[in-house]
């Protein structure tokens, strides 16, 4: 990291199943300042959600138990300020449309290079 870090003090909400994913979305955003929580499904996420409403979410697509879209409708209602960055595998036009209309800020698609999740972050926060 050079200069000073675009997310410092930024609390960011990292949704995914994968461990690998979620622990390199979670160490590049720290990289910038940022503090995360990293959690592998929709009902925990929800619970973070409500507990401690973060500045940013990013949010994988496909969840066990419940889709991503079904936590970002509901993460509207529970933090609507918390900009939300959706990440998937998932090329489909459908998808992207979906997310945006569901007040996504970002539809990024795997593999994501980390640079460009943390720009998608910082401009989701006014960073």
């Amino acid at each position: 990291m050079t200069g000073p870090a675009r997310l410092a003090g930024a609390r960011v909400l990292v949704v995914d199943d994968d461990p690998d994913i979620r622990t390199a979305m979670g160490l590049a955003l720290r990289a910038e300042g940022a503090v995360t929580d990293e959690v592998a499904d929709g009902s925990v996420a929800m619970h973070h959600l409500q507990a401690a409403p973060p500045d940013a979410v990013v949010l994988d697509v496909m969840l066990p138990g419940q889709s991503g879209f079904a936590v970002l409708e509901r993460c509207r209602s529970a933090a609507p300020k918390a900009p939300v960055v959706m990440v998937t595998a998932n090329r489909g036009t459908r998808h992207a449309e979906l997310a945006r209309s569901l007040g996504a800020a970002a539809y990024l698609v795997k593999p994501v290079p980390l640079s460009t999740l943390v720009d998608a972050v910082a401009k989701a926060v006014g960073r």
